[in-house]
C-alpha cells in the first residue's frame, strides 16, 4: 500500500519507454518524462511528432506497444477505458467533445456524472441521498460556470455560442470531474487574440485555484513558454529535449525541428 509519505514524492504522472506502432509507422519511440503535482508541463513538437499519440495513450484510446504509464502511483494498463475521468483525469479536445444541443450548465452536469451521480435506481425511485447527490453536482457545475466566466451563457444551447465560448464549456466540462490532471489539447487553436492573452492566466487559475496539473499540448509557443514550469519536446515520435521553457528554448535540436533557426530569439 502507498503511503502519504510515498505518495508525495513521487511524480503524478510517469511515463517510461513508451512506444506506439501502427503498422510500419513508429508513433512514439521510447518516450519517457515526468509530471509533478501541481506543474504546468507543456509538450510541443511539429505535426506527426507524437503529440496527440501520447494524449490518446493517456486517456487509453491508445494501447502503448511497449513501456509503461502509471498515474498516481498506479499503471493505467489495468485500468479501463471508462474510468479514465473516475481516477482524475480529465482531457479537452482539438476539436470540441460538446453535447451541442445541451445547454453549458448541462453539459457541465455531464462533466460532474463520473463524481457525483446517484445511479439509476436511486435516480429512477428518488431513493435517499439521490436529491443530495444531485444538488453537489448542481453546486459543482455553478462554482465551475462562475469560475470561468460563462454566469450569461448558462442556460444557452452550446451550438449557439462562439467557438471561444465554447472552449470553456469544454473546460467546464472537463473540471467538472474534479481531475487531479487535466490534458489540454490545442486549448488556443481557433481563439482571437483577447481570448489567447486571457488564457495564459485562466490556465495557471486552474493550477493555483482548483490544484490541478496540467498537461498541454499547444503550437502557440508564446503560450507555451509562457505559462509552463516544464517543457518537454518531441520529433518524429522522439523526446528531443526536456527542462525549463528557457532551456528548450535554446535547445539546438529544438530550433532545427520545431521552431526555426530564425525564431530562436523571438519566442
Amino acid at each position: 500500500m502507498t503511503n502519504d509519505n510515498d505518495r508525495a514524492g513521487q511524480a503524478l504522472l510517469h511515463i517510461d519507454g513508451v512506444s506506439v506502432r501502427f503498422g510500419g509507422i513508429v508513433a512514439l519511440d521510447g518516450v519517457s518524462f515526468d509530471v509533478q503535482r501541481g506543474q504546468i508541463c507543456g509538450l510541443i513538437g511539429p505535426n506527426g511528432a507524437g503529440k496527440s499519440t501520447l494524449f490518446n495513450c493517456l486517456s487509453r484510446l491508445y494501447e502503448c506497444n511497449s513501456g509503461s504509464i502509471h498515474f498516481d502511483g498506479h499503471p493505467l494498463s489495468t485500468m479501463p477505458r471508462h474510468r479514465m475521468a473516475g481516477i482524475g483525469i480529465g482531457r479537452t479536445f482539438q476539436n470540441l467533445a460538446l453535447f451541442r444541443t445541451m445547454t453549458v450548465r448541462e453539459n457541465a452536469l455531464v462533466g460532474c456524472h463520473s463524481q457525483h451521480h446517484a445511479g439509476f435506481l436511486r435516480n429512477a425511485f428518488r431513493l435517499p441521498g439521490a436529491a443530495r447527490i444531485e444538488a453537489q453536482a448542481q453546486e459543482r457545475a455553478q462554482t465551475l460556470i462562475d469560475f470561468l466566466g460563462l454566469g450569461s451563457v448558462a442556460e444557452r444551447t452550446v451550438a449557439d455560442l462562439p467557438f471561444g465560448t465554447q472552449k470553456r464549456v469544454e473546460l467546464a466540462r472537463a473540471l467538472a470531474a474534479q481531475p487531479q490532471l487535466l490534458l489540454l489539447d490545442e486549448p488556443a487553436a481557433g481563439l482571437n487574440h483577447e481570448e489567447l492573452e486571457s488564457l495564459g492566466a485562466l490556465i495557471r487559475d486552474i493550477r493555483d485555484r482548483l490544484q490541478v496539473t496540467v498537461l498541454l499540448v499547444e503550437h502557440h509557443m508564446g503560450l507555451v513558454m509562457g505559462v509552463s514550469d516544464k517543457v518537454v519536446a518531441l520529433n518524429f515520435g522522439k523526446k528531443i529535449a526536456e527542462g525549463t521553457p528557457a532551456q528548450v528554448r535554446a535547445h539546438p535540436e529544438v530550433i532545427r525541428a520545431y521552431l526555426g533557426a530564425d525564431e530562436e530569439e523571438t519566442v
